[in-house]
C-alpha cells in the first residue's frame, strides 16, 4: 500500500507546482504582454516599463509561492528543484517530475496570456516576429540588435543571475540561519526576484527559470512565432536560458553551502525573548 500512497503524494506535489508556475507565468507573461500592448496608446509605452515587468514577475513569484508551497515546497522551477536535490536532500526521484509539471503550467499559462492578448499582438506585431517573442521568452539583449550581446555573453548572465537566485533562495530557506518568520519566506523570494529583474535584466532578459522560459516558448511557436527557437540573429538560443540556469543554480547553492550553510551552528537558533534552552 505504500506505493499507491506515495504516487498520490507525488501527483499532489505536481499539481501544486503546476498552479504554482501557472500563476508566476500569468502575471510574467502577462505584464510583458501589457507592456508590448502599451506601444498603441498615446503616448506609447504608457502602461507600463521594465520597472512594471520586474515588479510583476516577483509578485508572480510571491503568489505562485503562496499557492504551491504547502504541497510541494513550490519551487516552480527547475534551477531551484536541481539545486535543492543537490543540497538539501530532496528526492532525485522526483526532479523530472516536478520540472515536467512546472514547465506544463507555464506552458499553458503562456497559451493563455497568447490567447486574450492576441488582438494586440497582432496589431503590435502582425508578423509575430522578435519584436514581441520577448512576450513569451528570452532572447539576448531582450531582442534588441543594436546591443552587441550574443548566446554566450546571455549564458554567462543566466549563470550569474541564477547563482545570485538560488545562493539567496538558500539563504531565506534555511532555518539554521535567519530564515524570514510569519510566512514572509515566499514575498522575501518574490523581492529577490523583482531585485534580479532591475539589477541584471538586459543582457539576457532573466529568464533564471528553465521552465519559464521553455513552456512559454513552446506556447509562442505552437501559435504562430516560428522564430522561437533562435534569437535575432538567427542563432539556435532556446538552450541558453535552460543549461544557464542549471549550471548557475547549482554554482549559487554551492557557493551559499561552502561560505555560510556548512559554518552555521547545527542546532535552531532561540526565538527572541526565550531564555536559551540551556537554561530553561
Amino acid at each position: 500500500m505504500a506505493e499507491p500512497r506515495a504516487k498520490s503524494g507525488l501527483l499532489k506535489e505536481m499539481s501544486a507546482e503546476f498552479a504554482g508556475t501557472m500563476i508566476l507565468i500569468l502575471f510574467g507573461c502577462g505584464v510583458v504582454a501589457q507592456v508590448a500592448a502599451g506601444e498603441l496608446t498615446d503616448p506609447p509605452g504608457g502602461l507600463g516599463d521594465h520597472d512594471s515587468i520586474s515588479w510583476a514577475w516577483g509578485l508572480g513569484v510571491t503568489l505562485g509561492v503562496y499557492v504551491a508551497a504547502r504541497l510541494s515546497g513550490a519551487h516552480l522551477n527547475p534551477a531551484v528543484t536541481v539545486a535543492l536535490a543537490a543540497f538539501r536532500g530532496f528526492s532525485w526521484a522526483k526532479v523530472l517530475p516536478y520540472a515536467l509539471a512546472q514547465t506544463a503550467g507555464a506552458f499553458v499559462a503562456a497559451l493563455l496570456v497568447r490567447w486574450n492578448y492576441s488582438e494586440a499582438l497582432a496589431k503590435v506585431d502582425p508578423g509575430h516576429t522578435v519584436k514581441t517573442q520577448t512576450v513569451f521568452s528570452t532572447l539576448p539583449a531582450n531582442g534588441n540588435p543594436a546591443l552587441p550581446v550574443y548566446e554566450w555573453g546571455a549564458f554567462r548572465d543566466q549563470v550569474i543571475g541564477t547563482a545570485i537566485l538560488l545562493l539567496l533562495i538558500m539563504a531565506v530557506t534555511d532555518m539554521l540561519n535567519t530564515a524570514p518568520a510569519a510566512n514572509m519566506g515566499p514575498f522575501i523570494t518574490g523581492l529577490i526576484v523583482v531585485g534580479i529583474g532591475m539589477a541584471w535584466g538586459t543582457n539576457a532578459g532573466y529568464a533564471i527559470n528553465p521552465a519559464r522560459d521553455f513552456g512559454p516558448r513552446l506556447a509562442s511557436f505552437l501559435t504562430g512565432y516560428g522564430g522561437a527557437w533562435r534569437d535575432q540573429y538567427g542563432n539556435l538560443y532556446f538552450w541558453v536560458p535552460i543549461l544557464g540556469p542549471l549550471v548557475g543554480g547549482l554554482l549559487g547553492a554551492g557557493l551559499y553551502k561552502f561560505f555560510v550553510g556548512r559554518l552555521l551552528p547545527t542546532e535552531l537558533p532561540e526565538p527572541p525573548g526565550r531564555a536559551p534552552r540551556s537554561q530553561s
